[in-house]
């Protein structure tokens, strides 16, 4: 059963954003890129990880490089303690 995002977040998956520049198969010296989202688990990110061996194994285009960027949704909030309050007039 599909999971929704919010249970995701809830369990600890964030936005996982990835951009995959490749090169063309025709066309060795084109580079190209392939943006790809998901929610996966830092920082094993193992849903990035099968989506590389699934690039490596089945797309014509090999891969030039990679970069990605993680982010939570839903994370503990930030707390201060504030010991003295001044108010200017």
């Amino acid at each position: 059963m599909k999971q929704s995002e919010t249970e995701l977040m809830l369990k600890g998956y964030g936005l996982t954003t990835a951009r995959f520049f490749y090169r063309m198969p025709d066309f060795r010296n084109v580079l190209n890129v392939f943006i790809w989202q998901d929610y996966d688990l830092a920082p094993d990110y193992p849903r990035l990880f099968r989506f590389i061996e699934f690039w490596r194994e089945r797309i014509e285009g090999p891969l030039h490089s990679v970069s990605f960027t993680h982010r939570r949704m839903i994370a503990p909030g930030r707390w201060r303690h504030v010991v003295k309050e001044y108010h200017l007039q």
